[in-house]
């Protein structure tokens, strides 16, 4: 016989928890609009957050196109200040080779006028030519082109110190406002110390005292000075300071004094040799316009003529008389009268009181 059997299951399903029914629709609306209202807040503050970021990244490119800006025009002057420096040495390399020739070729025609019988071409050449070479005397010490190439190396060097600086800014990625204004007015305190025109706004050359010169600009500070207890101090101590702040007062008392004594000197020095230069070729224009009548050629002519004893191989008496008295810059009765006396003081044993030539 067939069994079944009967199973018999049961399913429980736990009671749901019933919701009053007096609970109005409408806090359910006003929750759907408060979280509504607050997820739009959060965009908003979202927005105006992004906004400012952008307008903080605008600003922060404004001022690194600023700083490349300073960058391109230093560089700029770095390579102005240097074709200037090139000129102005070939400058002072022309003019003192040109006063060298002119000055050695001037020496060389009074020489000549002085050994042989003299010649008024020589002699007005020779003249002209010191001329010359002391008018550029006083133009190149006025001007001084080698100072001025030493002044645009310098500036050079200065503006190669900006741009490093201004790279490195850069490079690190830190630019402020306050570093373009910084680079600003170096660049500005560079042009103003080192001016370029020959004339008008030129440094002085001769100034009436050696003083170091004083124009970088200063930097200020407006931050407060943080506690030097503070474990971040960036290395900085009271005993660093110290320690520096005693180097400057050596600085102060040695270097500097030494520095401007030596720097006196020179200005000194470079006076002596501004005057002494063109004064001496000056001189030199002078006296060679009176070469030839040197009174120990005169001297040595008349007692060749004298000494020959055939007056028919001499030259004519009168004309001779006439050359001697030419040369000495008197008249023939003059040259008589200065005979006569040299002879009579000469009887008394009484020098002579005026000299023979009076060109001198």
């Amino acid at each position: 016989m067939r069994r079944t059997t009967t199973v018999n299951a049961a399913i429980h399903v736990p009671n749901l928890p019933s919701f009053p029914s007096s609970l109005p629709r409408t806090n359910l609306l006003n929750h759907k609009l408060i979280n509504g209202s607050t997820t739009n807040q959060l965009s908003e503050k979202k927005i105006l957050l992004t906004s400012h970021e952008d307008q903080s990244n605008n600003n922060n490119k404004v001022v690194v196109e600023l700083m490349y800006g300073i960058l391109e025009a230093v560089s700029d002057r770095i390579e102005m200040h240097q074709n200037v420096a090139d000129q102005r040495d070939n400058w002072n390399t022309l003019l003192l080779n040109s006063i060298n020739m002119i000055t050695l070729t001037a020496t060389t025609m009074a020489a000549v006028a002085a050994t042989t019988e003299p010649l008024l071409a020589l002699k007005l050449s020779s003249a002209l030519l010191f001329s010359t070479a002391t008018g550029m005397l006083l133009i190149m010490n006025k001007l001084q082109p080698s100072q001025l190439t030493e002044e645009q190396r310098n500036a050079t060097r200065y503006f190669k110190q900006i741009q490093s600086e201004i790279q490195t800014k850069l490079a690190l990625g830190n630019v402020t406002k306050e570093d373009v204004k910084s680079a600003t007015e170096k660049v500005l305190a560079v042009d103003k110390a080192f001016p370029l025109p020959l004339l008008g706004v030129m440094l002085e050359k001769f100034p009436s005292k050696f003083e170091p010169a004083v124009w970088w600009p200063s930097t200020k500070s407006n931050k407060k000075s943080q506690n030097k207890n503070m474990m971040n101090n960036n290395g900085w101590s009271e005993d660093l300071e110290m320690e520096l702040r005693e180097i400057v007062q050596v600085v102060k008392r040695k270097d500097s004094e030494d520095y401007e004594r030596l720097g006196n000197i020179a200005l000194k020095m470079n006076k002596a040799l501004a005057i002494a230069g063109p004064l001496l070729t000056g001189i030199a224009a002078a006296g060679s316009a009176f070469v030839g009548n040197d009174n120990s050629c005169l001297e040595s002519s008349i007692e060749s003529t004298l000494e020959e004893s055939d007056l028919e191989r001499r030259e004519n008496g009168q004309l001779f008389e006439m050359k001697v008295a030419m040369k000495l810059g008197r008249s023939v009765s003059q040259l008589r009268e200065l005979a006569s006396k040299c002879a009579a003081s000469r009887k008394e044993g009484i020098a002579v009181d005026e000299f023979a030539s009076k060109i001198f």
